[in-house]
């Protein structure tokens, strides 16, 4: 068997089909894992979702931020709010209830024997044990009959300590930007959710000094092999100083869709058509 590690499609089918083809990938014998954000800024988001979901259990899926505000954009569209268009084609295609339904029963961590995959990052405190523990209560959430509650609360940039005493949905909005959204934190393990840039571009700010989430001094995790998607401007795809691979290579901004073969952790990537220009949201 192979095993395919892809990360951020973002709408970008076409992308996904080429790069499925170049490592001649074998429903039934081949496994294709995909880091999150599989939907919204490409063309072609229903058909992403469509082929993720035909490939049944050859093909395991996380969600990422882009996945869960296209879920959130649909719940409010249920109460009367607009939809982007990401939503507004999933909702108007004849299969967009069971899409809707299979996107959100994804995890939010997977556990695989060769590594912790996740979609964006991991705060200080947090071993592997505790990531995937605590991406179950957002996946007990989201699943459950109140998701709708929990897709209009998650939105927001606090708390952003950890602390195992959080409840409710503070606790429930920090575990989700950690594991969707974190590229970020400060010396003391604060979250920077805000900042995009790579971590040399930054560090030219001559500002306080923000570190890379798997960086940080200390880290609970830091034992652990890790991949994840989520930051296109890293810069680098493989840290081994830190056991990290980010597989977000900016397919939809015009760079690369990668995937990295887990047998022999050679990464193969495939052309982008360039779908967006940087900056054009």
């Amino acid at each position: 068997m192979n095993t395919y590690v892809v990360g951020d499609v973002q709408g970008c089918a076409t992308e996904l089909e080429r790069l499925l083809d170049a490592v001649r990938f074998c429903p039934g014998q081949d496994q294709l894992i995909l880091l999150g954000d599989l939907i919204n800024r490409g063309p072609r988001s229903v058909d992403t979702l469509r082929l993720a979901r035909s490939l049944g259990d050859s093909c395991r899926a996380l969600l990422g931020n882009h996945d869960l505000s296209v879920l959130a954009r649909l719940s409010m569209a249920d109460h009367g709010r607009p939809l982007n268009a990401t939503a507004q084609e999933i909702a108007a295609a004849p299969d967009g209830e069971v899409l809707r339904d299979w996107l959100r029963n994804l995890p939010l961590a997977i556990d695989h024997p060769q590594a912790l995959m996740i979609h964006a990052g991991l705060p200080p405190q947090w071993t592997r044990a505790d990531a995937l523990r605590l991406a179950s209560e957002v996946e007990t959430a989201l699943r459950g009959p109140d998701h709708a509650t929990f897709l209009h609360q998650m939105y927001g940039d606090e708390p952003d300590i950890w602390r195992e005493s959080l409840d409710g949905y503070e606790r429930l909005r920090f575990i989700t930007n950690c594991l969707t959204r974190l590229r970020y934190c400060r010396p003391d393990g604060q979250l920077v959710l805000s900042e995009k840039l790579s971590p040399a571009q930054t560090a030219r700010h001559g500002e306080e000094p923000l570190i890379p989430w798997f960086a940080l001094a200390g880290r609970a995790s830091a034992a652990q092999r890790i991949l994840f998607g989520h930051w296109s401007t890293l810069g680098r795809v493989y840290w081994p100083e830190y056991r990290v691979w980010g597989l977000d290579t900016g397919c939809v901004w015009g760079g690369r869709l990668s995937a990295l073969h887990l047998e022999t952790w050679r990464l193969i990537q495939a052309p982008s058509d360039g779908h967006k220009k940087p900056g054009a949201g």
